[in-house]
């Protein structure tokens, strides 16, 4: 087999892959052994007959045929991987000579992942939420838990935003009750805004014993209705001093008040630190799909979305949730929907570009150590010894991906740790604490679809 490559525009190379005699009537041989399970011959059973025979009976043209059919796809995968072609589509293979008769050549016109450069992704900066708790943050913590404790207290005045009232609640369309709008003795904080959008104006200034008729549209609904509402009570929520000894007595495992507002910002502190942490790799993700300066290629960005599409129909079927039904709960068509993640799958590509520019930077590419280690994570989830893992990764042609995907989680890796943080307000972050001492960012990142696809044992 003879092979040449040459490059054309707009991401894409010509192979040209000429078939020696002797290569191409092994082919021819395979496919007498195919056509001799169809075709009966007397005295042989299904498969047995020689070719000499059925060449006799049927000709060379059909062998002919269906061995250009069989083995160009095998020659063509053969010649990719010889001259190290990155394919993102499926190649435009058309046959040259050999159809009828004499040495077999075609030419294979093949799509391939772009090679980019991305400057300024070693100055790549990302912005959180602060981590850190604020002094509001910490009030409302303690203010709630005041409130819980707090006692309610009549008072002899107008209603104001604030109060307690104490309601008979009566909500009718045409003269029947509206369900969920007829109660007595509803205790109702003024300006929650739970029942209308001018309910809390209406109750504002009464005073007990006020009885009110107006018309408002409920909350949740298109339609108004006529509500009756008694004012039974008039009540302020009155809290207690905040001293330590109220500390001690009402909220666990802490004496004082500064014991406890600290417990309370390390909790919200903790709690943001961890959302951050969730965030993250969606944040630097976005911040380096701005880098490249390219569109995604509508092959690499079709083979994505496909999967996308595939793994949300799954997740919804594995819930029970029908795809028409989700669609119509959220008010999008089809057509929305494929859009809404096309755009995921655009800067998936982006992303996927711009890891493997870094590899090549930084020369981050994946030892044969690292794949091995790979084939021990990956037997360890199927339950398989690394040995079958390898056999299986090597029998589909996958350890190029495989490779690839562990060579672009350490650029991730790497930015991660170069990348700088700074929150809302401007104030840079410190990174290791971001990630955390027990920070291991293995190669699962990639395997989870820049280009949408898996391989192999997965």
């Amino acid at each position: 087999m003879k092979t040449t490559l040459e490059p054309l525009d707009d991401n894409k190379v010509k192979l040209t892959v000429e078939l020696d005699d002797a290569e191409f009537d092994a082919s021819i041989d395979l496919a007498f052994k195919k056509i001799a399970h169809e075709v009966k011959m007397p005295g042989f059973r299904a498969g047995k007959a020689p070719r000499k025979l059925l060449e006799a009976r049927i000709g060379i043209a059909a062998a002919r045929q269906q061995a250009i059919q069989d083995s160009v796809p095998l020659y063509l995968s053969k010649a990719v991987r010889e001259h190290d072609i990155d394919l993102i589509a499926t190649p435009d293979v058309k046959l040259v000579s050999g159809e009828d008769d004499g040495p077999v050549s075609f030419d294979a016109t093949c799509e391939v992942r772009p090679v980019i450069t991305v400057p300024g992704y070693q100055g790549l900066r990302i912005e959180l939420a602060p981590i850190d708790a604020s002094d509001d943050e910490i009030e409302e913590v303690v203010n709630a838990e005041r409130r819980r404790h707090g006692n309610l207290v009549d008072v002899e005045r107008p209603s104001q935003a604030g109060d307690f009232v104490t309601l008979d609640l009566q909500g009718l369309r045409e003269g029947e009750p509206v369900p969920g709008l007829n109660t007595d003795d509803w205790v109702y904080e003024i300006g929650r805004g739970w029942v209308a959008p001018t309910f809390d104006d209406e109750v504002t200034g009464a005073v007990k014993g006020a009885q009110l008729k107006f018309s408002a549209t409920p909350n949740g609904t298109e339609q108004p209705a006529d509500f009756e509402v008694t004012v039974q009570r008039v009540q302020v929520l009155e809290l207690a001093d905040l001293t330590d000894a109220w500390v001690a007595e009402h909220v666990a495992e802490h004496d004082t008040i500064d014991a406890w507002r600290d417990a309370v910002a390390a909790r919200i502190s903790e709690m943001k630190l961890n959302q951050a942490r969730n965030v993250l790799i969606d944040k630097v993700s976005e911040s380096l799909a701005a880098l490249v300066d390219i569109d995604a290629p509508e092959s690499m960005v079709n083979s994505d979305l496909q999967a996308r599409v595939q793994n949300t129909v799954q997740q919804f079927q594995a819930q029970g949730i029908a795809l028409d039904q989700w669609l119509s709960a959220t008010g999008q068509d089809t057509n929305q929907f494929v859009d809404s993640l096309k755009e995921q799958s655009q800067k998936a590509v982006k992303v996927d570009l711009a890891l493997r520019a870094i590899v090549v930077a930084e020369g981050l590419a994946a030892s044969d150590a690292d794949i091995e280690l790979e084939y021990q994570r990956i037997a360890m989830r199927v339950n398989q010894k690394p040995a079958q893992v390898r056999k299986v990764y090597e029998k589909n042609d996958a350890v190029a991906d495989l490779a690839s995907q562990i060579a672009k989680s350490k650029a991730l890796d790497w930015l991660l740790h170069n990348v700088t943080m700074v929150d809302s307000n401007g104030k840079e972050l410190d990174r290791e604490h971001i990630l955390g001492h027990d920070h291991d960012h293995s190669h699962d990142h990639a395997h989870d679809g820049e280009d949408g696809h898996s391989h192999g044992a997965e």
